[in-house]
């Protein structure tokens, strides 16, 4: 019987602490070969400014197959809705039974936030203690959360163009994890004075200067996820030493798709995949001075991994009734 998981369910079982190692044993396994992930499908709907998003998977390790139909809508938070949602499919590849039907907004951000904290692990200076989140929606909620699992920081540092945002997460961040958080104003000297900076912001339009990032900076590109979008300035981006996800989906729509379509940058620029560091094929860093880029574009091999853990989950859960 297929099972019908809800949000709720998904909120309390995939914990933060449970995801990071899940999202890196994924893409450790996606290095190996464990995998097989078609490229992801855009339906871009630009009336509505939004898209849809299909995202097919199988992962070996679990025996497990599913797609992700999931929704990228802008302009949904001024009407009061999510600008991401979800739902998973998840199916036993075998028969291709479906085992479950999952609510995959949560589980989008979950798993994303968890990228981030992973290529923190791997990319970032051993020494790091200041982290600034540029942009203070949801999903840097869940990068904050997912970098204190990963690799603990001393300092928060909030930014935001809306300032009663960041405002509203560190009051919402005092209470949940512990460093010192705090919210600016001047995002120049929140660069100059961060050792990991997570950008997770929707616009097209660059809103760092290269000048701004200090040698030795590790940086998590998050919010770039369609063709056209980047939050990085390319030369910037030109001077990193680049990890992405996963090289075709992020050549066409990961921070580097912008530079590489003016050909500021090409494919011998990028050093590897996020999994080619877990599994030691390449280091995140070289040194103390480079700066490092993450580019972050989501993968569904992180949906699925992270969907078949809670399906497990639910399996074992006898006092829970997850039957549809």
């Amino acid at each position: 019987m297929t099972k019908l998981i809800s949000r709720s369910d998904v909120i309390r079982i995939a914990t933060m602490d449970k995801t990071v190692p899940i999202v890196e044993s994924a893409f450790a396994h996606m290095a190996k070969g464990d995998v097989l992930m078609p490229p992801k499908i855009y339906l871009d709907l630009p009336d509505f400014s939004g898209d849809f998003r299909a995202m097919p998977a199988y992962y070996k390790p679990k025996k497990k197959a599913g797609i992700k139909w999931v929704n990228s809508h802008t302009n949904n938070p001024k009407i009061g809705k999510p600008a991401v949602s979800a739902i998973l499919i998840l199916n036993d590849p075998e028969t291709a039974d479906t085992l479950a039907i999952i609510d995959a907004g949560a589980l989008t951000g979950i798993r994303t936030g968890a990228a981030g904290g992973v290529a923190s692990k791997y990319c970032a200076r051993a020494e790091s203690k200041t982290a600034l989140y540029v942009g203070c929606g949801m999903q840097a909620y869940y990068q904050i959360l997912a970098q204190q699992i990963a690799m603990p920081m001393e300092k928060i540092v909030l930014y935001d163009l809306n300032s009663e945002s960041a405002t509203k997460m560190a009051h919402q961040l005092a209470t949940e994890i512990n460093a010192e958080v705090s919210v600016i104003d001047n995002l120049e000297t929140g660069c100059k004075s961060a050792d990991i900076i997570t950008t997770t912001t929707p616009g097209r339009a660059h809103i760092l200067k290269s000048e701004w990032v200090m040698p030795g900076t590790h940086i998590n590109a998050i919010g770039a996820d369609a063709e056209g979008k980047q939050e990085l300035p390319s030369a910037l981006t030109k001077k990193c030493r680049i990890i992405v996800d996963e090289w075709e989906q992020a050549s066409h729509s990961g921070e580097i798709n912008v530079p590489i379509h003016e050909k500021i940058i090409e494919k011998s620029d990028i050093a590897g995949t996020i999994g080619q560091c877990v599994i030691g094929d390449i280091q995140g860093r070289n040194n103390d001075d480079e700066i490092t880029l993450f580019d972050s574009t989501g993968l569904a091999i992180q949906d699925l991994a992270l969907a078949a853990y809670i399906y497990e989950q639910c399996e074992s859960a006898s006092q829970f009734n997850f039957n549809g």
